[in-house]
């Protein structure tokens, strides 16, 4: 017996002596808990090691001209590594593992357990504009998949593990086991029971202690609250809601548009060249861009502004508020770009870091503008904190993960009720402009997006082509009532699809609508089966959603349906056989 095999049967002899169930998936949780979390603190180490070497002697004064080339080098490295030695697709984080559990069963290919470490280090150690969230969470996700299927559970069992190692490494990447939680049943969609919700807690609190002892149990961003919630500011927060929002939808726009424009770009050479020489002088020209913007987001948090100068061409205009202002605005513009830029040139990576960034810039640019203009008194440190909540809420559309997030990574719970109010205010507007966040926008355009629906979830995993049969007697355009009744005499269907001879659909006899005549032999050679078909009104295309296939079915009343690409004829789908796996889908992901 092989080594695997053998532990594997030693596992499994162990379970069923000593472990229900429940019991089992609670063990594993603990394991997945423990290796998100050290996949956390790898990647979070790498990515320091890098930049230290990269810019340890970089001098504030002075702009450096090696911002231009960091970025491409490091993405140089990324697509050779992706292209020439792992040689498969990576995946883009969180979509990456949504896309997984709506279409693959939960299944994540072995090496996205190493994959988005490797390639994500690189990419942010070297300046790329991106985090190392997604990246982690990915990371995590491929490790609970792939116990999940070493071990031969369930769907849901497989499921379950994979959202519980996305929470383990939000946990340990964050440093906050809460809002974890959140994640996995907001963002990841895992459905909360008291069956998931054990395995939740104890991946969160395993993988936030791998990581307190690997990293310290320092708060991401450290601040101190100075000014508490006051109720005269409730429509500042409001008011900051909805300018976050409309970042939100900025953010969004602009990510999808770049992203449509280098999906057009044939050749990855022509990819990254264009995107890493436009991230490269982004970067010169406004080196706050670089990399995660850990301290740019911190010194807003502190309401300083000092790193938009650091490096630059500007630092001379440090003390010019004017200057400061302008330059807040511009940056908050472009670090979406810079992102955008990142991951079209091939860059791997995660949107939760530039969006904080983004975040904490908006919340300092409004509250400066309001004190400034407005005769406010405001604490710039909370609206900047705020911001990151807002900006949280409304990009990926998860405005409870943005309060714990936020009142987490910052200790700022003293101001909850603001993170509320701005969350969720922030949410509203942006769902006025679209329904799916930056995650699921994709994903819900091609009909692949998991949702709390369970039954648009079970539609979603049945797959086109194991419904559609192709065992059908096609009769040709020109035949006769004769040609038909030999057909039927060697047939156990009851209707026959008509086509030309290009292969057109152009109807379908259906046997009881025939059956009058199929008796008269005098005149089988005189009728022809194109005076006998009927053309039906409800088709369906191979690019149909299996959701919208049973609508087509609820509203024609019809029992079969035939299957047509760009007019060919290539099967029918059947309402009985439809629902008859709909059924067993059901049944799959319903059991632990």
């Amino acid at each position: 017996m092989k080594p695997q095999r053998r532990l594997l049967f030693h596992i499994q002899r162990f379970r069923r002596k000593y472990l229900n169930d429940r019991q089992y998936m609670m063990m594993l949780s603990v394991i997945i808990g423990f290796l998100s979390g050290l996949a956390a603190v790898i990647i979070k180490n790498s990515v320091h090691f890098i930049q230290g070497l990269l810019t340890a002697g970089f001098n504030v004064k002075y702009d450096n001209v090696l911002y231009i080339f960091y970025p491409i080098i490091g993405i140089i490295i990324t697509v050779l590594f992706i292209r020439f030695v792992l040689r498969q697709y990576v995946g883009d984080g969180v979509p990456s593992v949504l896309y997984a559990i709506s279409k693959t069963k939960g299944v994540l290919k072995r090496h996205n357990m190493f994959s988005s470490m490797i390639s994500s280090s690189i990419t942010v150690g070297f300046g790329g504009s991106v985090g190392l969230e997604g990246p982690t969470v990915a990371t995590g996700a491929a490790i609970g998949s792939n116990i999940g299927k070493y071990l031969h559970l369930s769907y849901k069992q497989t499921v379950t593990l994979l959202a519980v190692a996305c929470a383990g490494a939000m946990s340990a990447i964050f440093k906050s086991p809460i809002a974890a939680i959140v994640f996995a049943v907001e963002v990841i969609m895992l459905d909360l029971t008291i069956a998931s919700l054990i395995p939740l807690l104890l991946a969160s609190v395993t993988a936030a202690l791998t990581s307190y002892f690997f990293l310290g149990q320092d708060v991401l961003y450290p601040l101190d609250i100075e000014q508490i919630f006051r109720m005269k500011d409730t429509w500042l927060f409001v008011l900051l809601g909805v300018f976050t929002g409309l970042v939100s939808l900025y953010f969004t726009k602009v990510y999808i548009f770049f992203q449509n424009i280098f999906d057009k770009i044939k050749g990855w050479h022509i990819r990254l060249i264009v995107g890493g020489s436009f991230l490269g002088l982004l970067i010169f020209l406004f080196p706050s861009l670089y990399g995660e913007g850990y301290t740019a987001t911190n010194s807003c948090l502190q309401g300083d502004t000092i790193t938009l100068f650091d490096n630059s061409l500007f630092y001379d205009l440090k003390d010019n508020l004017t200057a400061v202002l302008v330059l807040m605005f511009v940056v908050i513009l472009l670090k979406v770009v810079a992102t955008s830029l990142t991951f079209g040139a091939g860059g791997i990576g995660g949107i939760f870091a530039p969006t904080l960034f983004i975040g904490a810039h908006v919340g300092l640019l409004f509250a400066l503008i309001f004190n400034l203009f407005g005769g406010g008194d405001v604490s710039q440190t909370n609206f900047a904190l705020v911001g990151m909540a807002g900006m949280i809420a409304g990009v990926i559309h998860a405005p409870l993960t943005a309060i714990f997030l936020i009142a987490e990574i910052t200790e700022g719970y003293e101001l909850f009720m603001p993170l509320m109010i701005t969350a969720v205010t922030s949410f509203m507007t942006i769902r006025l402009f679209t329904p799916n966040s930056v995650y699921t926008i994709q994903l819900a355009k091609r009909g692949e997006l998991r949702t709390h629906h369970q039954d648009k979830n079970v539609l979603a995993m049945l797959d086109i082509t194991g419904l559609m049969e192709t065992d059908f007697k096609v009769l040709p355009f020109e035949a006769t009532l004769r040609n038909l009744v030999d057909v039927i005499e060697g047939s156990n269907r009851n209707i026959f699809p008509v086509v030309d001879d290009k292969g057109h659909f152009r109807g379908h006899v259906i046997l009881d609508n025939v059956r009058h005549v199929m008796f008269k032999p005098e005149i089988y050679d005189t009728t022809k089966v194109k005076d006998l078909m009927i053309v039906p009104v409800f088709r369906i295309s191979p690019d149909d959603t299996v959701e919208e296939i049973a609508q087509k079915f609820q509203a024609s009343g019809k029992y079969n349906m035939p299957v047509i690409k760009q007019e060919k004829y290539l099967g029918y789908i059947s309402k009985a056989n439809l629902f008859g796996q709909y059924r067993a889908k059901l049944k799959e992901a319903s059991d632990f």
